[in-house]
């Protein structure tokens, strides 16, 4: 996409939807975090349900580590990994207390440095809860990015190099949210619904594009 290209892709997106927020549930910075590590490999969906009453119930690292792993294990067992995850969120919350007050660093070093946040992790945390211009790239916006053609990359690092390269400072902030959400509801994996995209004519993957479902349904009829 040209630079005109990839700001009008952006503003279409704005105007869709001005004040894009994430789809986890969380009630501070730190349960976002923890709700962040939860999501890997999993829906937001999913763990929302499952979260909902640990965080009513606890939403500090220092009540976390006093739930213990079991207690932890027993709210977040719908949770795909959850024996993993476990182990880190306990792991995390220790961390947070022995070396940063109890409090969720705004840095991204040491954000990575805590068990189980990578740089993804990080970088929601940062762009959410201290709206920092970052960007989580996870398989929607990798899709969307490759898709559409707005930021092609062969790795997830490089698609995230390019979205910060491309994307124009008046969309930065909330780049991320546009995108994940058009790959979750639009832009998907294996049906693409091309023929209610806003993007359509900005988009690369027109060769693929499938027909309106109303006149697939003609068609058999």
């Amino acid at each position: 996409m040209t630079r005109r290209e990839v700001a009008e892709f952006y503003r279409r997106l704005a105007e869709a939807n001005p004040h894009p927020e994430t789809e986890l549930e969380s009630v501070n910075v730190y349960t976002l975090l923890v709700a962040v590590v939860l999501s890997a490999q999993a829906t937001d969906a999913g763990v929302n349900r499952a979260t909902r009453a640990l965080f009513a119930e606890i939403d500090t690292p220092a009540q976390m580590v006093a739930l213990g792993l079991d207690g932890l294990k027993q709210h977040i067992r719908t949770i795909g990994l959850f024996n993993t995850k476990a182990k880190n969120v306990i792991a995390l919350s220790q961390s947070l207390l022995d070396q940063h007050g109890g409090e969720v660093p705004r840095d991204r070093a040491a954000l990575e440095a805590l068990p189980g946040v990578g740089r993804k992790t990080a970088n929601v945390v940062l762009n959410v809860a201290f709206g920092e211009e970052t960007f989580a790239v996870d398989t929607h916006i990798f899709r969307v990015g490759n898709r559409t053609g707005l930021a092609r990359g062969k790795t997830v690092l490089a698609v995230e190099k390019k979205l910060d390269a491309v994307t124009p400072a008046p969309f930065r902030v909330h780049a991320h949210h546009w995108l994940i959400l058009h790959g979750r509801y639009v832009c998907k994996a294996r049906r693409p619904e091309c023929w209610r995209c806003i993007e359509q004519d900005l988009c690369a993957f027109k060769p693929k594009t499938p027909p309106r479902p109303e006149r697939t349904a003609a068609r058999a009829t």
